[in-house]
């Protein structure tokens, strides 16, 4: 995957496999049981998101979001270090083989925006980065002008839960009718309460997308 990340480094990133909950995404264990809903087409899903009914299809991470692979996000959203888009990317690409959802053939893959004044501040959207690479290793276009970011939220790092979700409530837009009916994949870098995926599916959702699963680089425990 290229000199930015060498097998040593890849070898400790700490990647997501099944058994997980279909709908966050977290590998199912002890600490995290799966109920199954329905014994003839049988569901995963693990106690936290039992009853629960988001914006979202689903949530998918490649990886945690620590070691090596923390240290590479950092150089790549901060640092000026686009190269980093294609090894990134191209990891997100082969991990999906085994984290997609079964029952679901995605359309097209959208990238969550950054707020306009921030993305002329750093230069780049490094969801947009990441989008294209998958776009091209998983053969699906991908749409970049679709979904806005209507107003400049304050970052989310130093906020809690409930306060990220009010930060990023009504953040988003989108009002292009090529959406109608499709099944979407919204991507991201990093993903912690996925509060930000939410409110970017809710403006999805209400431009007719039939289905929207998320997908990031990386997640938080």
């Amino acid at each position: 995957m290229g000199s930015w990340l060498c097998n040593r480094c890849l070898a400790q990133v700490e990647r997501i496999h099944p058994p997980i909950c279909s709908r966050c995404g977290l590998p199912l264990d002890a600490s995290n049981p799966s109920p199954v809903s329905d014994t003839e087409h049988p569901i995963l899903q693990c106690g936290r998101c039992r009853g629960m009914a988001p914006e979202l299809d689903g949530r998918r991470a490649c990886a945690f979001y620590c070691g090596p692979l923390r240290e590479a996000i950092h150089q790549f959203k901060y640092r000026d270090v686009t190269v980093l888009a294609v090894p990134l990317g191209q990891l997100m690409a082969l991990a999906w083989s085994e984290l997609a959802p079964k029952e679901q053939d995605l359309d097209a893959i959208v990238p969550v925006p950054l707020h306009p004044r921030r993305e002329r501040e750093r230069g780049y959207n490094q969801a947009t980065l990441l989008a294209r690479e998958l776009g091209v290793n998983l053969g699906r276009p991908v749409v970049e002008d679709v979904l806005h970011r209507t107003r400049a939220t304050a970052p989310q790092v130093n906020l809690n839960p409930r306060d990220r979700q009010a930060n990023v409530q009504g953040a988003f837009r989108c009002e292009d009718l090529r959406l109608t009916g499709r099944r979407l994949l919204l991507v991201d870098d990093v993903c912690t309460t996925g509060a930000t995926l939410e409110a970017a599916a809710s403006a999805l959702r209400q431009a007719g997308a039939a289905a929207v699963w998320a997908y990031t680089l990386a997640r938080t425990r």
